[in-house]
């Protein structure tokens, strides 16, 4: 998994950033998933943060993808284009 992955819902504009804890044990990996809304020229609207471990965290990506949502860039934070 790369460092993050940002999906889509391109109905409602739900956006989900998956990225890893860099304080997770080797062995024992785990990421975050924060849910929430992008609002062009504001802040987002963060919803909800998950801690997950790697694996699930690629299930939760695979099922998501497969219902639909899309790859995007990053929606808010430092990665995001104003």
């Amino acid at each position: 998994m790369r460092r993050q992955g940002w999906l889509q819902d391109p109905k409602t504009t739900e956006t989900k950033r998956f990225h890893r804890d860099e304080r997770s044990h080797r062995e024992f990996p785990m990421v975050f998933i924060d849910s929430g809304r992008p609002f062009p020229g504001k802040p987002a609207l963060l919803k909800r943060r998950q801690h997950v471990h790697k694996k699930e965290a690629m299930k939760n990506w695979e099922k998501l993808l497969k219902e639909g949502w899309k790859v995007v860039k990053p929606q808010w934070g430092k990665g995001e284009e104003v």
